[in-house]
């Protein structure tokens, strides 16, 4: 297999796992309700996605950079919501 044809299937998994993730964040802006979500989980996964961006441009993987700048600001926005709906719901 050709790295052209393993780069289509790296944009087809980055896609799919990116729009997994939407969603998520969308529900979460929309409903404000943030108790479903852990802040270390959000935390530890932030982190996660930046070295996973950090690691993609170093191979220069145009699907994993793709992937991981949408995940790195949809992780973000959650990350925000948590911390600002937090007040609302009381939770942790």
């Amino acid at each position: 297999m050709n790295s052209n044809n393993i780069e289509i299937i790296g944009f087809i998994a980055a896609f799919l796992t990116t729009a997994a993730f939407l969603p998520q964040v969308f529900k979460t802006w929309k409903t404000k309700d943030v108790t479903g979500l852990s802040l270390p989980m959000l935390l530890m996964f932030f982190s996660g996605i930046v070295l996973w961006l950090v690691y993609a441009f170093y191979i220069n993987s145009p699907s994993m950079i793709m992937a991981n700048s949408i995940t790195v600001v949809s992780s973000f926005f959650l990350i925000y919501f948590k911390i600002k709906y937090i007040r609302n719901n009381f939770t942790y």
